[in-house]
């Protein structure tokens, strides 16, 4: 049985777009001629892929199997064809990374820009989530190289320690606990908190933590960026986690930095991968580069 590439590159559009209009747009294609291909993957494979929606179409069982495996065809193609090029053209290649905000801001922009300096011809994707779907982009062949602090997806993948860091408590300059050098979380649930993405890792580990002690959570705000945590501790709404490495990025006359003495504010930023033996060459000289940047041992 032979299956086009082109076809399997047109049903993972199809996926990720949500419908076959918005896809055929971004493939350059006619509908009508994307729909045709659609149709003959769907009678060579002999089951259906889509399944039809008011608002559009999603992947039935068989096309959730079909557009992971085609992610990895599609990806091992490009790799190829750039293995091929590099006898002309010198070195260059595809990485795709899915990391979390706390390593992207403190240590990963750093590494990369090192990288890309030194690799010019290699492009690099990145995008920013959180620790649980960094590890789902990874399994799902939707990322390379993922790198996140804590996932129930994490015995899944070969995993190698990359730095270390630290949250701490960060309140305006007013708020009760400013003038302590050390607090423990627990000593802040009195107070409102303001916090990041409700599925986060630190989320996950700050509701563990209370009702492990029986206290109550009082997560007043949702954010997704440091930025707009800051702006809402600057406005006196409530106090929120932080990396210590991160508080340097902002103007520090309003704030107020609390060191926790938690054993867990100390945290292990780790790299994902699904195998390192799978990784194009690209993607190797990048997990290499990384891991011997890494401080961890």
């Amino acid at each position: 049985m032979r299956l086009n590439l082109y076809s399997l590159q047109l049903f993972v559009a199809v996926v990720e777009a949500g419908s076959i209009a918005a896809a055929a747009e971004r493939e350059f294609i006619a509908a009508s001629a994307l729909s045709k291909r659609i149709a003959e993957l769907e009678r060579v494979l002999g089951t259906p892929l889509l399944l039809r929606q008011a608002r559009g179409v999603e992947p039935s069982a068989a096309g959730r199997v079909l557009v992971k495996g085609a992610r990895t065809l599609l990806h091992q193609a490009v790799d190829l064809e750039v293995k091929v090029r590099d006898f002309a053209t010198g070195e260059s290649g595809h990485v795709r990374i899915a990391a979390n905000l706390s390593s992207i801001t403190q240590f990963l922009a750093t590494d990369l820009r090192a990288f890309t300096q030194a690799h010019p011809r290699i492009q690099i994707d990145l995008e920013e989530r959180i620790s649980s779907i960094v590890t789902r982009m990874v399994l799902d062949n939707v990322a390379d190289i993922g790198v996140f602090t804590f996932s129930e997806d994490e015995p899944q993948l070969d995993v190698h320690p990359y730095r270390e860091d630290e949250v701490v408590m960060v309140m305006h300059k007013s708020h009760p606990l400013a003038h302590r050098g050390q607090v423990s979380f627990i000593d802040t649930l009195e107070y409102e908190h303001i916090g990041m993405q409700r599925d986060s890792a630190m989320a996950t580990v700050m509701q563990r933590v209370a009702i492990a002690a029986g206290v109550e959570h009082r997560m007043r705000f949702f954010v997704h960026s440091y930025d707009a945590l800051i702006s809402m501790v600057r406005q006196r709404l409530g106090i929120g986690l932080l990396p210590l490495g991160a508080v340097p990025l902002y103007e520090q006359s309003e704030l107020a930095t609390v060191r926790l003495s938690d054993s867990w504010a100390r945290r292990r930023i780790k790299i994902g991968v699904r195998r390192a033996e799978t990784l194009s060459a690209a993607g190797r000289m990048l997990l290499d580069h990384l891991l011997s940047s890494s401080r961890v041992r």
